[in-house]
């Protein structure tokens, strides 16, 4: 592939071969990555490989590595916070992005030549849009600079408060979130080849991960001369909220064709068959409704108790049921969240009950080849092995595995893990 200037979009990549559904189109190292506080003990802090028995930082205690290989290599990073998390203990709380932040300012002054990982965009020539920043975006990376100074004073040379605001601007419209085969979070990096990729709500590759390196692979044909198009947004939601959701974070409007057609909005946005069809006014009241408790859930999950969370799920989807067909959008997104209540509360058979409504909708709603299709597939397939309902369950990861062996590749770790899981049983 090769970068090039895309008539509407700015500078983007493009194939100069012929890619078949699955290839590997081309991998990106991270140029730099930070593992998230709530999988310390079960990743390495360096390489993010998942295993038991990892050895632990002897200073501060908090971070765990594979050996003392991986320890060492990750040193110059691990220091900015080593003394840091001993020093304020419960009171140390950067967010992820703060801790991301300051590991690109020690990148960047050990190597401020060009890295493997900027081969095809530097992260110098990020986009940061500050110009189109509004107030609450602006008072975020404000506080956010305030954190990095209370917490890495001692490690960093700061550059000004301007060079500050633009770095912050930049890697919140180009970092990138790494997930495991379930989409659980596990941290956050920089890839500056993939963030050359312009975004399409019809994808031709897909982005996984294999330790703390990108890998591209094609989800549909492509042809030499094509642009390589990613997704930067959850493509289950209508036109009009993937549209919002992209204005919001990336600073520009979709003109791919299923924005153009709103081919999938009716389906995305069934109605009720029962008695008489809902008006107008009704239904836009629901969706505004459906929006809202979307919303005030992400808030709540804060500081509400699971038990309290979960009847916030089953209030909204009884309410909007009456207007709501179930494989409408919004009908799971709160299924798809009381799912993640009841298998943080162990409540297997309730968290199952909500897969199996999800996940027909789902392979309707996304592309061929979904990680969150994918992912469903796996934890149904979890979930029946772990009630002993075998069969279902060799039968649900196997459509995982379908999907994963083209989005992963078949020698990824994830994929060999779920054949071993099909083998014991």
């Amino acid at each position: 592939m090769e970068r090039f200037l895309s008539e509407g979009k700015g500078r983007g990549l493009q194939a100069r071969k012929e890619f078949a559904i699955g290839e590997l189109v081309f991998t990106c190292p991270a140029y730099t990555h930070v593992l998230t506080v709530n999988e310390r003990g079960n990743h390495c802090e360096l390489c993010f490989a998942r295993k038991e028995g990892l050895a632990k930082c002897g200073r501060c205690k908090l971070a765990f590595y594979c050996n003392v290989t991986c320890q060492k290599a990750d040193w110059p990073m691990h220091k900015l916070e080593c003394s840091s998390m001993s020093k304020f203990g419960q009171n140390w709380n950067p967010s992820e992005t703060v801790r991301l932040l300051a590991r690109i300012l020690v990148k960047q002054k050990m190597h401020p030549e060009k890295t493997p990982s900027e081969e095809l965009l530097a992260v110098s020539e990020f986009e940061s849009h500050l110009d189109k920043l509004d107030n609450e975006k602006r008072e975020l990376i404000e506080s956010d600079i305030a954190a990095l100074h209370h917490f890495y004073s001692k490690h960093l040379d700061f550059p000004d408060q301007a060079a500050l605001i633009e770095l912050f601007a930049k890697v919140n419209c180009n970092g990138f979130t790494i997930e495991d085969e379930e989409l659980s979070h596990l941290g956050s990096a920089i890839f500056p080849s993939v963030a050359l990729m312009n975004h399409s709500c019809c994808p031709n590759v897909i982005v996984t991960y294999k330790g703390t390196t990108a890998e591209v692979r094609a989800v549909k044909e492509i042809h030499a001369g094509e642009e390589i198009f990613t997704s930067y947004i959850d493509l289950l939601y209508p036109t009009e909220d993937r549209q919002d959701r992209l204005r919001d974070s990336y600073f520009f409007t979709c003109d791919c064709r299923e924005c153009a057609t709103k081919a999938k909005d009716k389906e995305k946005l069934e109605l009720t068959k029962y008695g008489e069809p809902p008006k107008p006014e009704v239904i836009k009241d629901m969706i505004k409704y459906a929006r809202n408790i979307i919303e005030e859930f992400r808030r709540a999950k804060h500081y509400k108790t699971p038990s309290e969370l979960l009847e916030i799920c089953e209030l909204s989807l009884d309410k909007m049921g009456s207007t709501f067909e179930d494989n409408n959008v919004y009908m799971l997104h709160m299924m798809y969240q009381a799912m993640g209540v009841c298998l943080y509360m162990q409540d297997w058979d309730g968290a199952l009950r909500y897969g199996q409504k999800i996940i027909k909708p789902y392979s309707k709603h996304y592309p061929a080849y979904s990680l969150n299709v994918a992912s469903m597939w796996l934890k149904l397939g979890r979930l029946y092995m772990g009630l002993e309902h075998y069969s279902a369950g060799a039968k649900a990861l196997r459509k995982a595995l379908t999907i994963m062996e083209v989005a992963h590749g078949k020698d990824h770790p994830y994929v060999l893990e779920i054949q071993k899981e099909l083998e014991g049983k």
